[in-house]
């Protein structure tokens, strides 16, 4: 989809910038989760269990966690690393709470 920007009533095209890696794409969501989503960033590369979550935050509207997992490339298999995640996330609730705590409350303590 292209993207355009409006100067004085005249659209012009912005042209894409594709990222080299994810972890660029990583950088910059992490910076402006507030701006973009309204959500607190937690921490980067989160471990439990042997998986590895790219972003973790926190959806304060929704009173939910979020994971944010990044692709550079078209891959159709993030489906079922969606289901994994989600799993984990319910079946390790409380893991998510303490990083959550000391990230946040801990910090301001």
């Amino acid at each position: 989809m292209a993207l355009y920007k409006n100067v004085n009533n005249n659209l012009s095209l912005i042209k894409s910038k594709p990222f080299s890696l994810e972890k660029d794409i990583q950088n910059l969501t992490e910076k402006n989760l507030k701006t973009l989503f309204n959500y607190e960033f937690i921490c980067s590369e989160f471990i439990i269990k042997n998986f590895r979550i790219d972003s973790l935050a926190f959806d304060r509207d929704a009173d939910a966690f979020v994971i944010i997992e990044y692709k550079k490339d078209k891959i159709f298999s993030v489906i079922d690393q969606g289901y994994t995640y989600l799993s984990l996330m319910l079946n390790n609730k409380a893991d998510f709470i303490l990083e959550y705590n000391e990230r946040k409350i801990g910090h301001n303590a």
